[in-house]
């Protein structure tokens, strides 16, 4: 990314302060949303590798007044939003920071939405959607993939029901999305991988969705040839800042489509395969994406060249541009390594039935261009179920 400018400021479905070292602006950003006080919301990992006590020590030369949650789970369930609600209702008034993956940034959202609504709990998703107003929130993503610093809902996993859910609302928006690629330099090539791969199917599914529009067609085209161009280099050498920068402004450019267009399949097979096993979400995504995409094809023809042509695949001989994006996707998986059966990510047969019902009652599916029976969705799933001998 060679003509990447030092640093931007800009406003568009929130402020977005991008650039190296922009973590610094933190004290700042926070008194102009009013308050001099922080919830931290994040997870123990960043505390352990020290991202967390980066971001205490700023506050902390600025004199910001915070307390820190940081028990969110990789698929935070309504107890730790619930748990988190808590702590927050227990410091007061404040804004709440989230430092973190899409898990914290899901999971903060929830909580600021239940500190304003202090007789609610998070199972109680589905009516918060008309609830009073939460804290505001400042969102910190120290990952490039889920893009959730765009929008006000978070995906949360209700573990009684097993299923995912919905929690949000428009006040729990983040005021400012703060993207600062160095807080992405030290994570693994596994994690850089499934996050990325998160960001590439929100530009390719936002392409694809019934609710595509010039805008997010616009915001989805750019982020799929950011993505899939920084991707391999950023999993390949984690150390790269260019890289690591291309690839998080193309996933919060992919956050900005899928929040304006919604998604697809591939995310309501990951998010009912999540539910059921555990899977990290862009492991479950990178499971089914080139399969749907076969299956999608013949409905997306338009926007699967758009996805070649972001992809800088030169135009296939036989005009057919669906082949050509599969086949880019396969390619860039192969690198990632991050494609696996569904038997090796702990979806036992007996589990397919329910994954398949899950994934057709999930309300982004509703929005994949080509509506699938559940026959169809079970077929794809037994198909990746493990590999071909």
């Amino acid at each position: 990314m060679t003509d990447r400018p030092a640093h931007v400021s800009i406003d568009t479905v929130c402020r977005v302060e991008f650039g190296p070292g922009r973590i610094d602006r933190l004290p700042e950003l926070i008194a102009a949303t009013g308050h001099q006080r922080a919830l931290l919301v994040t997870d123990r990992g960043l505390r352990a590798a020290g991202v967390a006590e980066r971001v205490l020590k700023i506050l902390d030369a600025a004199d910001v007044e915070y307390a820190v949650y940081d028990e969110v789970a990789p698929n935070p369930s309504t107890g730790n939003v619930d748990a988190g609600a808590a702590r927050a209702r227990a410091f007061g008034p404040a804004v709440v920071i989230a430092l973190g993956g899409g898990s914290v940034l899901d999971a903060a959202k929830g909580i600021a939405l239940l500190v304003g609504n202090p007789d609610a709990a998070a199972a109680d998703a589905d009516r918060l959607w008309e609830a009073a107003d939460g804290l505001p929130l400042i969102a910190v993503p120290t990952t490039s993939g889920t893009g959730a610093e765009t929008n006000g809902f978070g995906v949360i996993e209700d573990a009684a029901a097993c299923r995912k859910v919905y929690i949000g609302h428009p006040s729990v928006k983040p005021r400012v999305a703060l993207l600062d690629p160095e807080l992405t330099l030290g994570l693994p090539p596994a994690a850089t991988a499934a996050t990325g791969i998160d960001a590439l199917v929100h530009g390719i599914e936002s392409l694809a969705s019934r609710g595509a529009n010039p805008f997010s067609v616009a915001y989805a085209a750019q982020a799929v040839g950011m993505v899939s161009r920084a991707l391999p280099l950023a999993h390949r050498d984690g150390t790269d800042l260019d890289a690591r920068a291309e690839l998080m402004m193309g996933a919060h450019l992919a956050g900005q489509a899928l929040t304006l267009s919604g998604l697809g399949l591939v995310h309501g097979i990951g998010h009912a395969l999540t539910a059921h096993t555990g899977t990290p979400h862009g492991v479950a995504l990178a499971a089914v994406l080139e399969e749907i995409m076969e299956f999608s094809a013949p409905a997306a023809r338009e926007a699967y060249e758009q996805v070649a042509r972001a992809m800088r695949v030169a135009p296939p001989p036989d005009g057919d541009w669906g082949r050509a994006a599969v086949a880019a996707v396969r390619e860039i998986s192969g690198a990632l390594d991050v494609k696996r059966p569904l038997r090796d990510l702990g979806a036992d047969r007996a589990l397919l039935p329910a994954i398949a019902a899950g994934a057709l009652a999930d309300a982004v599916t509703k929005n994949a261009p080509r509506l699938p029976e559940e026959a169809e969705v079970l077929e794809i799933l037994t198909r990746v179920y493990e590999p071909v001998r």
